[in-house]
């Protein structure tokens, strides 16, 4: 058994039988004819190896390959006909509070910007984010004091805090 024609036969011939075996080890036919389509697509890869009794080598690849399905498949989704009714959390909020902030460290200058977002978003110390900068932890000090004075007073940054959008 080692060109095409033989591998025809054999299909024709078996293809019942080994359809029976894969329901039986998935127990849906849906599941069944998509696992011995990947085993006899196997099978045709390595035909002229296979010898003259076929039979063993392809219920072993059925056997293999519904275990290495079955070892990686996730079975927590149950298919229901009736979904449940489950409200998720509105977002929308934490968009506009996003962008808010977006806006106003928008309308900071690069360096108070940068020192901001490290300091306060990265959560680094002066040390480190001065070595990020190039410059003192001195300097990482006032830019990010005169950050915070030009947050104080600006109304953008003021209605972001306040109304958390």
């Amino acid at each position: 058994m080692r060109d095409r024609a033989d591998f025809e036969r054999y299909v024709e011939q078996r293809s019942a039988r080994l359809l029976q075996t894969a329901y039986l080890l998935c127990r849906n036919w849906g599941t069944a004819e998509d696992l011995l389509q990947t085993a006899l697509a196997k099978a045709w890869l390595a035909w002229r190896r296979v010898g003259d009794n076929p039979d063993p080598y392809v219920y072993r690849i059925l056997a293999n390959t519904h275990a290495s399905w079955w070892r990686r498949r996730w079975r927590g989704e149950v298919p229901s006909e009736v979904l449940p009714d489950v409200a998720g959390q509105d977002e929308t909020g934490a968009v506009g509070a996003r962008e808010a902030v977006r806006q106003v460290l928008a309308g900071l200058p690069d360096k108070q910007r940068a020192v901001v977002v490290l300091r306060y978003f990265a959560d680094l110390p002066d040390p480190q984010i001065a070595e990020i900068l190039g410059c003192s932890a001195a300097t990482v000090r006032s830019q990010a004091s005169r950050a915070l004075a030009r947050l104080r007073v600006d109304p953008a940054a003021i209605a972001a805090i306040t109304t958390g959008s």
